[in-house]
């Protein structure tokens, strides 16, 4: 019995032209493509002037789906997998058909191509050197709490997906607690009404308004850079005359001088004459 093949294809986040010759290619010669909204990529099908051959696999009936698609795979059929938007499985539904699959010895085709995250981290103006990507920010203060302490030191571009419906009272949660932070928001990118919204979260939050529609990807920079302490060493000592162990007093200098770990480890084992 011959092996099939699953084609992840990206497809256009908002302008129906933003799609690959290859991505058209592979969706045509597909033998059936499943897709999170069966409406919207028959519409981008029929743009293209393709006949829509899908089936509807979306989070609510992905469980009951995998079985059927992976035995349509198994029987040696093409199945192309498209989200209604971007990058499949980027806050879409598809990682347990693609682990099943890759579990299944089924060949895996990657047809490359927009993502909102992506397309905003690099109009945004934040460094792109260095990013986390976390889906939706959280809704409750609880959970946004725990995540931006987690978070608080990593030296990273941090994006998220956001509800229009939430962007106001995230921002003015944000003007609260990390104003220190540059902002970005993206909105509609690719569409018709695209807007790009750059500044601390307080000037962003005046600049939206009332604004309360469209696709938005929030995007907060690095943490500022810190000045180094001048007596590092002085303040090494400090440490270890608290009674904090070498690894302790390592992490307390590196967070308050901004050196390197390795560095500030140096500095302590030196200290302690190791």
């Amino acid at each position: 019995m011959s092996t099939g093949r699953l084609s992840l294809v990206s497809v256009p986040i908002g302008n129906a032209d933003d799609i690959t010759l290859r991505a058209l290619r592979v969706l045509r010669e597909a033998d059936a493509v499943a897709c999170e909204d069966t409406r919207t990529t028959a519409a981008l099908l029929a743009h293209h002037g393709q006949t829509a051959r899908c089936f509807s696999f979306h989070d609510h009936n992905e469980a009951d789906r995998l079985d059927e698609v992976l035995d349509r795979l198994g029987k040696g059929q093409h199945i192309a997998l498209v989200s209604e938007a971007g990058t499949p499985l980027v806050n879409d539904p598809g990682f347990r058909l693609v682990r099943a699959a890759v579990a299944a010895g089924i060949p895996i085709e990657v047809v490359p191509g927009a993502s909102a995250p992506i397309a905003a981290l690099t109009g945004s103006g934040l460094p792109v050197d260095r990013f986390w990507y976390g889906g939706f920010f959280p809704r409750d203060t609880g959970p946004r709490t725990a995540l931006l302490d987690e978070l608080r030191g990593l030296r990273a571009t941090l994006v998220f997906f956001e509800s229009p419906l939430r962007l106001s009272s995230t921002l003015a949660w944000l003007t609260e607690h990390w104003n220190d932070r540059p902002v970005c928001v993206a909105r509609n990118v690719t569409r018709t009404h695209e807007q790009w919204l750059r500044g601390s979260a307080s000037e962003v939050h005046t600049a939206l308004g009332d604004e309360s529609r469209g696709e938005v990807v929030l995007l907060l920079g690095p943490p500022p850079e810190r000045p180094l302490v001048q007596d590092a060493d002085a303040l090494a000592r400090c440490f270890l005359d608290q009674g904090m162990d070498a690894r302790a007093a390592r992490d307390a200098l590196a967070e308050a001088t901004g050196l390197p770990r390795r560095e500030a480890y140096r500095k302590i084992l030196d200290l302690l004459g190791k």
